[in-house]
């Protein structure tokens, strides 16, 4: 009994030790920048820039394959802090502020396609196949991608509601702005 239980300990030790000696030899060398890109983004893994998540815009940014106006979510401010970071200019002329919004469903029109379900990337809408469908909206982060493909307009995109927790102050326009 004693032989078994100290064996195992030995062989345990053994392989963590050529586990640790591994993870040092094999590791993959991550861009600073990118980890620092990464961290600007809002994290939504949403897809609406046209990558798969934000580590990889975060890695076309960084390797400046990408612009820095395609993150929806975080907005004017994102986008601001993006170019920064890159030492570049962000042309945000045509850029619409939209706010943060979440999707709703119109329970009579939905037909329980499922089409709503396989897009979202957040599992935010529940339901079952030719059944109504729902939002959890603590889980939507505004995608949108679900209003595309409803066959029957049943989804509409809702602004999120300002409540004391959701509330900010604006900031003021200039420094000298109320000076009398």
């Amino acid at each position: 009994m004693l032989f078994a239980v100290g064996s195992l300990a030995v062989m345990g030790a053994t392989l963590g030790t050529i586990l640790g000696v591994a993870s040092r030899y094999l590791a993959v060398e991550e861009n600073p920048l990118e980890q620092e890109l990464q961290g600007l983004l809002p994290g939504s893994q949403c897809g609406q820039c046209g990558y798969v998540g934000c580590s990889q815009y975060a890695a076309a940014l960084a390797k400046n394959e990408a612009a820095v106006t395609l993150c929806t979510p975080g907005g004017k401010a994102v986008a601001e802090a993006l170019a920064k970071k890159l030492g570049v200019t962000a042309d945000l002329s045509d850029h619409e502020e939209k706010g943060p919004e979440y999707a709703f469903i119109d329970e009579s029109l939905c037909i329980g396609c499922l089409r709503c379900t396989q897009e979202c990337s957040s599992d935010a809408i529940v339901g079952a196949p030719k059944q109504m469908h729902t939002v959890i909206t603590d889980n939507c982060h505004g995608c949108s991608k679900c209003f595309k493909v409803c066959p029957t307009e049943a989804i509409k995109m809702c602004k999120v509601p300002v409540t004391l927790s959701s509330w900010h102050w604006e900031k003021p326009d200039s420094p000298h702005a109320h000076v009398h």
